[in-house]
């Protein structure tokens, strides 16, 4: 059978990685992988490839950046002509991101089946542009891949077929079960701990300038309390460009490039606290035990809150310092807050290896 993988966003390589290497060890398995562009520059793409060992794309689409509709509209166009050359029988689409929607739609128009993984996660916030590439994709696909007890749910209070349904765990966390060992090499002997990791992308925040101005105000007044370790996404650079913004002054707040995957994750296993409006860094958090702060209203993760890792904060800047400041005297003060990740079911590294089952087990039945 041939299987064509579809990704383009950082979160979809770490998806796919062990998806691909699974489905290695059944040689009649053929696979194609994709790229549609969606991030394209090297500091974004190229080194998760690297460092995640995944093969070069078969296909770059090089969609590059634009709005919804036209990105959206541009992997269509450009992965139609790739379905039709290759004849796959089973697309698999990743995560929530414009390139997921896109290759799913072409399939439906198409005839060719689709399989998600990462199905079923809701936020229930449809002014999220990631909430309706969730639910549609979904709509869409043969096969849905759930790495939690609560996507099954939500799928089937949603009208879907249970057949159709596969909890197998979080393939997230095979990517970190893997690499964690290798990644403590990555870890900068120049982070001062205790330190906080700030990671923010989504334009629902940093496109607000006045409210990103608050926040990079809020950072810095922390910065008293613990070192602040920035890694900032080229949107997001922009943005704090054009507001002029200059940590020069302040050596405990440091704005850097977008790290590689091993370098993120040494950075993130020490981390006294992480504040994101990531939903893949919500997941990693709570495997690694580490307090994460969501800068969210709401979350398609609501697994991690209830495991405590979690916390949602929203756009409140008092609550997100009082929960810093919290957080690191309990830590200065011998208290933990680190959980035992090992009650999530499945969130155990052998995801994509009951993917590949599955798939295999459904061709030849």
């Amino acid at each position: 059978m041939h299987i064509l993988h579809v990704i383009g966003a950082r979160p979809n390589f770490m998806k796919a990685a062990p998806v691909l290497r699974a489905l290695t060890a059944f040689p009649d398995v053929e696979q194609t992988l994709v790229h549609t562009g969606q991030h394209y520059d090297a500091g974004m793409s190229d080194v998760f490839f690297q460092q995640l060992g995944m093969p070069e794309p078969d296909f770059n689409l090089e969609v590059g950046s634009g709005t919804h509709a036209q990105q959206t509209a541009a992997v269509m166009q450009a992965f139609e002509p790739v379905v039709q050359q290759g004849k796959p029988n089973l697309v698999l689409v990743y995560g929530d991101v414009n390139s997921t929607l896109a290759a799913a739609l072409v399939c439906s128009k198409l005839g060719v089946r689709v399989g998600h993984v990462e199905a079923g996660l809701r936020s229930h916030d449809r002014d999220m542009p990631e909430e309706i590439n969730r639910l549609l994709t979904d709509q869409i696909s043969e096969l849905l891949f759930t790495p939690s007890r609560d996507g099954d749910e939500n799928l089937i209070r949603e009208g879907i077929d249970p057949g159709k349904i596969h909890l197998v765990g979080n393939v997230m966390i095979d990517s970190l079960v893997r690499l964690l060992p290798s990644s403590e090499q990555f870890f900068s002997a120049n982070v001062t701990e205790p330190y906080a990791l700030v990671t923010l992308h989504r334009p629902s925040n940093v496109d607000d300038l006045g409210w990103l101005r608050e926040l990079l105000a809020a950072l810095s007044d922390l910065s008293s309390h613990l070192s602040i370790v920035f890694p900032v996404h080229p949107r997001t650079r922009q943005r704090v460009n054009e507001l002029g913004f200059s940590n020069q002054s302040n050596s405990r707040l440091r704005l850097l490039d977008p790290l590689p995957y091993l370098e993120f994750t040494a950075l993130q296993r020490r981390a006294c606290v992480v504040i994101t409006d990531s939903g893949g860094i919500q997941e990693e958090t709570t495997f690694l035990g580490v307090p994460c702060l969501t800068v969210r209203e709401n979350t398609e993760r609501p697994v991690t809150v209830k495991m405590g890792t979690n916390q949602l904060v929203g756009r409140d800047v008092l609550k997100l310092k009082r929960a810093v400041i919290d957080i690191v005297q309990n830590a200065t003060g011998g208290k933990t807050q680190r959980r035992d990740s090992t009650c999530i079911p499945l969130w155990d590294g052998h995801a994509a290896e009951r993917i590949a089952q599955i798939i295999v087990q459904c061709w030849t039945r």
